[in-house]
């Protein structure tokens, strides 16, 4: 009785079943709350588990975004890093773009005063790129501006080096010549030829 409506409808018990699978289910519920846990096996589980489930797009992400924005600011620089981190990859499963108003934020994690907590966001930002021309543009021009603002923070090289790297990440996944034209443009501009070289030998890999 209930099996006849469902395949009228082009549904089945099977394909119900597998549209269900992406929301977002208690588990994914409970990895978001377990972010902000003080046990460190349950928060790193739950990085784990939500960065390999956002690999792909997902349903969910709109039921997380604001959350996540809001741990950003979080203080404890775990739940910054990993906020951050699972922000660029659900970059792809946002088809409203509210990515397009709200990257500054995401990119403002690059100048977190713990480092380590800068450089987990500097190294996942690139996949923003992932979600479509748009996304690109303003991940291109926010990594460039950063690249110019960075030459008088204590870190100065290696934060170049990792905005090189994202150039390179993107390119190898969008294949845009552009995206290796500015990162060479960029690499032009850093006065030690010592650095310029370093740089330079990640697009020789």
């Amino acid at each position: 009785m209930i099996y006849r409506p469902l395949v009228e409808r082009g549904l089945s018990f099977r394909t119900a079943t597998n549209a269900a699978g992406d929301i977002m289910d208690k588990t994914i519920r409970a990895h978001l709350n377990n972010i902000h846990s003080e046990d460190g096996q349950l928060q790193n589980n739950a990085y784990s588990s939500l960065m390999e489930k956002t690999e792909k797009p997902v349903s969910w992400a709109y039921e997380a975004w604001d959350e996540l924005f809001d741990g950003l600011k979080h203080k404890d620089n775990h739940v910054r890093a990993i906020s951050a981190q699972l922000l660029s990859n659900l970059a792809k499963s946002d088809p409203k773009g509210r990515m397009l108003k709200d990257f500054d934020k995401l990119l403002a994690v690059t100048k977190d005063e713990r480092f380590v907590t800068a450089r987990h966001c500097l190294q996942s930002i690139w996949k923003v790129g992932l979600a479509g021309k748009k996304q690109q543009e303003i991940l291109l021009n926010g990594l460039a501006r950063r690249y110019y603002e960075c030459v008088a923070e204590k870190n100065c090289t290696l934060i170049r080096y990792d905005i090189i790297q994202d150039f390179r990440n993107l390119y190898d996944a969008v294949k845009d010549e552009k995206i290796k034209a500015l990162a060479f443009e960029l690499i032009e501009k850093e006065d030690d030829i010592k650095y310029r070289k370093k740089y330079a030998t990640v697009w020789k890999k």
